[in-house]
Order: structure tokens, then C-alpha cells, then sequence
């Protein structure tokens, strides 16, 4: 690798290891193998400039992360709609441990995009991207073809799932739910909003949609 190079892998394990706040531009240098501190000028302007481009880096890794996830969901490998629910749920769970490090990350990066408006657009065209890959995901269509408001409405609510049940492995594993918990979350959650099962409320709600298309 080149210096630009080597400095955004230190930077990288630096913002995994001490921090935003407390990596220096020593850390950097001493983590990037010794290339020299004028480096992190010629390449990147600032120390501020670097993390920013890691926790890029990183958010980028976190995208494509939660794509290939929801890509492995949408295989008909499952017998019903819950049981494949459950199948990803438990997959974005697993990656919470195995890729623990990326996902403090991208915490980090929220942080810091209060002080970084080029951070902060980059967390929210990520935001839209997944809004509608979740959307996709579990309306079983194409990301195209995916309806605003179901981005809007559905994608929204998936998402924000998603970034609580992250927070939770990633604040106390220990008592985060499981991939069934979440669903069965789900469940009671709906049966409180209707007054009605879970599974005979969603059986209408899937009977009023195909209704509303058929009239449109």
C-alpha cells in the first residue's frame, strides 16, 4: 500500500482502538507503520480530514455489509414470511459480533457528523440507500420499483429497527434480543395496534393492499 493508503488503515484502527476524540496524529503515524506526520498534510489536510475519511471508509463497509445480508434474506430458502424474517434478523445479529468493530464505527460516525457537513451528507445519502434496501427486502420487490411512501413508511420503520436492536448488541449483548425475539416483538407489537392476531391482521392488510392496487 502507498502512504494515503497505510494512513487510512491506522486511522481506522485507531477509531477502533481509542476513538474519535483521542486518537492523535501520532497514534496515526505510530498505527500506519511510521509514515511521516507531514503525510497526513500532503494527503489529506488534517487529522480531522483523515478520521473523516476512515469513518467513510467505514460506512461505506457498513452498507455494503447490511446489503449483502438482506441479499442472502431474499433466497426462498424459508417456509413462511416469518420464518424468513426471523433468518435475517438473525443474520444482521450475527454480523453485530463478528463485525463489532465496524459497527461502533458507524456510531462514531453519527457523532462526529454534528461537526462535518461533508460526514454528515455521506451518513445520509447512506441513510436513503437503506431505507429503500430494507423497503426492497421485505416487500419482495425490486429496489427500483420500490413506491416512495413504502420507502417512506416501511423502509423507514425497518431501519430504524434495525439501528435499535444494533445499539442494544453492541451496549449489552448479553441481553439483546435474538432474531425470534425481534420478530415475536413484532408480532405483539401489531396484535396491540389492531386488537387482532398478528397473523390475521397482516392476512387483511396484504387483502386491502391487493384491493387498493386492483382499483388503481
Amino acid at each position: 500500500m502507498g502512504n494515503r493508503e497505510d494512513l487510512l488503515a491506522g486511522a481506522r484502527r485507531c477509531l477502533i482502538e481509542k476513538g474519535y476524540g483521542r486518537t492523535t496524529v501520532r497514534d496515526i503515524v505510530a498505527a500506519a507503520g511510521g509514515v511521516s506526520m507531514a503525510a497526513i498534510g500532503y494527503h489529506f489536510g488534517s487529522r480531522e480530514a483523515l478520521l473523516n475519511a476512515a469513518l467513510m471508509q467505514a460506512l461505506d463497509e457498513w452498507g455494503e455489509e447490511v446489503g449483502r445480508v438482506l441479499a442472502e434474506a431474499e433466497s426462498p430458502d424459508q417456509a413462511s414470511p416469518a420464518e424468513r424474517a426471523e433468518a435475517m434478523w438473525q443474520r444482521m445479529i450475527d454480523t453485530f459480533a463478528t463485525h463489532r468493530s465496524l459497527w461502533l464505527a458507524s456510531v462514531e460516525a453519527f457523532v462526529q457528523a454534528e461537526h462535518s457537513p461533508e460526514l454528515r451528507e455521506q451518513i445520509a445519502a447512506g441513510q436513503r440507500e437503506g431505507r429503500r434496501g430494507m423497503a426492497a427486502s421485505v416487500s419482495g420487490l425490486e429496489e427500483g420499483s420500490v413506491p416512495e411512501r413504502t420507502v417512506r413508511t416501511l423502509g423507514s420503520v425497518q431501519l430504524a429497527l434495525f439501528s435499535g436492536v444494533m445499539l442494544q448488541w453492541l451496549g449489552d449483548p448479553e441481553h439483546a434480543p435474538s432474531g425470534a425475539e425481534v420478530v415475536e416483538g413484532l408480532r405483539a407489537l401489531m396484535e396491540g395496534m389492531t386488537g387482532r392476531p398478528a397473523d390475521s391482521a397482516t392476512e387483511s392488510a396484504g387483502e386491502s393492499g391487493t384491493a387498493a392496487g386492483e382499483a388503481g
